[in-house]
C-alpha cells in the first residue's frame, strides 16, 4: 500500500472477486439508507457533482458530514470526497470546514465519581466518522469495486 492511497483512504477488492454492474453498486450504496448506518444516502442533486451522496449531521457535537460518492464503470471503482462542517464552541458562530480522508472520533466527557470514591472523567458520548464511511466502503469492495479517495470530484 502506498503512501498516496493511504492518505486518501483508496481500498481495493480481494483477488478474484468479479466486479458486478454498476446498478448493483448504485442499489447496494442506496439500500444502506436506514439499515442502521447512521446516514442518509440518496442520489445527487446536480449541482453536487457526484451520483450518489451520503449525509449525517451529529447535532450533538455540532458537526455535518457527507460523503460524494461518483462511479466510474468502466475501471470499476468508486470515487469518494469525504467533506466535514464543525460548528466549534470555542469559535463562536464560525463554522470549519475541512475535506478529504481524515478519520475523526468526537467525543464528550463528564467528571464524575467512580465506585471507589475517586474522581474520574467518564466518557459519556462517543462518534466517530468511520461509522458513516466503512459501510459505504464494505459495499464497494463487496461487489468487486475499488473504494477511491479523490481530493476533488
Amino acid at each position: 500500500m502506498g503512501l498516496l492511497t493511504r492518505l486518501t483512504g483508496t481500498r481495493h477488492p480481494d483477488a478474484g472477486i468479479v466486479p458486478r454492474p454498476a446498478e448493483d453498486v448504485r442499489a447496494a450504496l442506496l439500500a444502506l439508507d436506514g439499515s442502521g448506518v447512521p446516514c442518509r444516502v440518496r442520489a445527487a442533486l446536480p449541482d453536487e457533482r457526484a451520483d450518489l451522496v451520503a449525509e449525517c449531521r451529529v447535532e450533538r457535537v455540532g458537526v455535518r458530514l457527507r460523503t460524494r460518492m461518483r462511479l466510474v464503470p468502466d475501471r470499476h471503482e468508486v470515487r469518494f470526497l469525504d467533506e466535514r462542517w464543525e460548528k466549534r464552541p470555542s469559535d463562536g458562530a464560525r463554522t470549519q470546514y475541512g475535506r478529504g480522508y481524515a478519520p475523526m472520533v468526537y467525543r464528550q466527557w463528564e467528571t464524575g465519581t467512580g465506585p471507589d470514591g475517586r474522581r474520574r472523567r467518564v466518557e459519556t458520548f462517543r462518534f466517530d466518522t468511520r461509522e458513516l464511511t466503512d459501510p459505504l466502503r464494505d459495499a464497494v469492495i463487496g461487489a468487486g469495486w475499488t473504494w477511491r479517495g479523490v481530493f476533488r470530484l
